[in-house]
This record gives structure tokens, C-alpha cells and sequence, in this order.
């Protein structure tokens, strides 16, 4: 396939390398051209504006940091819809809130592109092994059109319901997972007292009955953070979850619900990145959180 990818950060280039992998056509665009960098390295091509990507390519994918950054790629002057995009597929990826999409949908019919967003579950380790989980949203007939691509990128992928669907079933997802993080910060802080390795604290709460698949399997990284190791390069970090727990909390807003937990986790990130914390991985948290409890005690 010929495949477009617009937005090369972290989870765009493991997508733009898995597929290179599978012997497609790639042509990646990003609006800081040195992320580009990686993916043209492994033999990407690289379009100079989305207009240009969206003409080289069959089939594009839109993965961006949040509505503003989606919307701009779209539709400001050189943007995917001032393309050649008639007829050709488009998989909107990113993280954003169901209305973002709904509003999208209509600017692509009126250019005859087919849009269907398809959010992930997973970071670049699974991105780059084709493991993610998509949460598809839009019509039967796209999510037909883009199951063979999806299925190249996702062990499992499913049509939620209409556009906006999708979105929600991954703020869903990511509610449960990032409060989850602030959880584990917690727990990890009341065992200071106790004399076991954070190796095996991790393992035996991994084993416990709240074991999560993310402890069993990112668990060694929080232990060696634990440590005061070094963990490698973030691929979900704090400012990330920040994004996407206000939007979870304009979602409950809509909705006339109320999310307290993710409200509460939302205030102790803010402090986190207030302390220039915020770039940190997901992993790392647990103990920036051990070490800021023990400076207030000092």
C-alpha cells in the first residue's frame, strides 16, 4: 500500500517503521520536519505539507498531540483536505475527545475522503510489534475498507459504534490506565518502611489479584526507576496524561457525570509537571513520588 502518515513523534514513527517493515510505500509528514528524521532514515519518504502527503499516498494516517494540532492538519492552507484526497482513506488515531472527530467528519465527506478514527491502546513497544488494540469509530463499511491496514498495527481492532465511539472507548481505556499509575505511586509509598527490593515488590503486586498487564509489563522499568536507574526515553509521560485527563474531564462535563478520581490524579500531575516533571515517563512516577513525599517530610 501506499500509506501517508501525518505526525512522526513517538507513536507515528513506530507505526511509520512496523509498516515499513511490511514492505509498504511510506510518506510521513510532521510539522518539526527533525522528527521526520528516524522514519526517513529507514526509508520513508517525506512530503514538504499534508497536501503533498495526501496526494503520494492511497491511505493516510493522522496521529497528533490534540484537537488544535488534528484540526490544523486537516484543514489550515496546505492541509490534508487541500490534497488529492477524494476517494482515498483516512484513519484519524489520535487521542481526543468523540466531538473532535464528530466535527472532523463532515470537512472530509465534503472533499469525498472517507474518515474513520481508530484511537490505540499501547506505546511504542507494541506500536513497532503490530500488538496496539484499536478502538475503531465510524461506519461498517469504512472499518471494512481499513481492517486489513488496522490489522497489520492492531491483535485486536473493533468497530465501537458511530464517529466519536471510538474516541470515547479510548478515553475509557486511558482513564482506567493513567489513575492507575497514580495508584501505584501510592502503593509503592507505603512499603518506604519495609525491607524489600522494589524488584520484587513490583513482581509480587504484579502477581497479585489488581495485577495490570502495564505492571507485568513495563514492571521492570518501575523497578529500576525505583532503584534510581536509568529507564530510557519516555513513551507516555506525565504531560501526556495531563492532555488526556482533561479531556476525559470536558467529556464527563458533557455528559452531565463527574470523574473525582481522574479529577484528583489530574491535581497531582499538575504538580508534577510545575516541579519540570512533566516529561517523565508513566514508569518513572512511582518514585518521583517517593522522592517528593520524602522532601516534604525533610
Amino acid at each position: 500500500m501506499k500509506i501517508g502518515i501525518a505526525g512522526t513523534g513517538r507513536m507515528g514513527t513506530a507505526i511509520a517503521l512496523r509498516l515499513l517493515e511490511l514492505d509498504h510505500e511510506i510518506t510521513v509528514w510532521n510539522r518539526t520536519p527533525e522528527k521526520t528524521a528516524v522514519a526517513a532514515a529507514a526509508g520513508a519518504a517525506v512530503a514538504a505539507t499534508p497536501a503533498a502527503l495526501a496526494s503520494a499516498s492511497d491511505r493516510i494516517i493522522t496521529i497528533q498531540t490534540n484537537a488544535t494540532a488534528m484540526e490544523a492538519v486537516y484543514t489550515e492552507k496546505d492541509g490534508l483536505l487541500s490534497g488529492n484526497v477524494r476517494g482515498k482513506l483516512l484513519i484519524e488515531m489520535s487521542t481526543v475527545r468523540g466531538d473532535d472527530h464528530r466535527a472532523l467528519a463532515p470537512k472530509a465527506a465534503a472533499k469525498e475522503a472517507v474518515l474513520i478514527e481508530c484511537p490505540v491502546s499501547g506505546t511504542v513497544r507494541p506500536a513497532r510489534e503490530g500488538k496496539l488494540v484499536g478502538f475503531a469509530g465510524g461506519t461498517p463499511e469504512a472499518f471494512t475498507d481499513a481492517q486489513p491496514l488496522l490489522d497489520q498495527l492492531c491483535r485486536r481492532v473493533e468497530l465501537i459504534g458511530p464517529m466519536g465511539a471510538g474516541a470515547n472507548m479510548k478515553l475509557a481505556a486511558n482513564l482506567l490506565l493513567i489513575v492507575f499509575w497514580q495508584a501505584l505511586a501510592e502503593a509503592c509509598s507505603l512499603m518506604q518502611s519495609v525491607p524489600i527490593g522494589p524488584e520484587r515488590l513490583i513482581d509480587l503486586l504484579a502477581d497479585s489479584n489488581i495485577g495490570a498487564g502495564i505492571l507485568k509489563a513495563r514492571g521492570a522499568q518501575v523497578a529500576a526507576a525505583l532503584e534510581g536507574r536509568h529507564t530510557g526515553a519516555a513513551s507516555f509521560d506525565i504531560d501526556f496524561m495531563r492532555k488526556d485527563l482533561r479531556d476525559m474531564l470536558e467529556e464527563a462535563k458533557a455528559l452531565g457525570t463527574s470523574l473525582p478520581v481522574a479529577a484528583r490524579t489530574l491535581k497531582c500531575f499538575d504538580e508534577t509537571s510545575l516541579a519540570d516533571f512533566g516529561e517523565i515517563d508513566a514508569t518513572q512516577y512511582p518514585a518521583w513520588w517517593i522522592s517528593r513525599t520524602e522532601t516534604e517530610q525533610a
